[in-house]
């Protein structure tokens, strides 16, 4: 089965330095295949055949051997990627509006949890937040469109501070991830 693996809280701001190639070796270590890195943000493609709830255990404890300290991570199969790719929840004018306020900057947000996410505490940090930024709650993802940027979003802001089981990637990311792993067609 094909996986992305998406680390937390990696090469942010000079802290958690962690080389790619050797990211990619480590999960060659642990016997898993096709490995590849994409960008400097800790995603990791691979293959492996081992039950899917074993694997984030795994390589959390391989990775805090390797480079001694934790850092977290959530795991989506090809097909999951796909399914939240299709299921992007905002209106084509909202992306729009978005985009016309600050064309600079990424807009459309997924953050990925690696459980179920409560939805009414999810509601209750948005009407908490009260701003122009649009939330969307699915199963074990929020999809997140910034106003004006995520650098500039409180919502976004709350959503990624220390200890939340989240972490998280834009749409463009996700897209050219999907793609790496040549997972099924967009629904």
């Amino acid at each position: 089965m094909k996986y992305a693996a998406f680390f937390r809280g990696i090469n942010v701001g000079g802290k958690n330095k962690v080389k790619m190639a050797d990211l990619k070796q480590l999960f060659q270590d642990c016997g898993f295949g096709r490995v590849q890195t994409y960008i400097q943000s800790g995603n990791v493609l691979f293959e492996s055949d081992e039950a899917e709830h074993l694997l984030p255990d795994l390589i959390s404890h391989a990775f805090t051997e390797r480079f001694g300290f934790k850092s977290p991570v959530v795991l989506r199969s090809g097909d999951e990627i796909s399914e939240i790719l299709s299921a992007e929840p905002f209106a084509k004018e909202d992306i729009e509006q978005a985009e016309a306020k600050n064309p600079e900057v990424e807009h459309l947000y997924v953050f990925l949890s690696d459980g179920n996410i409560d939805p009414a505490a999810a509601e209750t940090l948005r009407l908490a937040y009260g701003g122009e930024d649009m939330l969307f709650v699915r199963k074990r993802e929020l999809h997140l469109l910034c106003s004006h940027g995520v650098r500039d979003s409180k919502l976004a802001a709350s959503l990624s501070k220390p200890g939340a089981p989240m972490t998280f990637r834009n749409r463009k990311t996700l897209l050219k991830i999907h793609e790496l792993l040549g997972a099924d067609d967009i629904r």
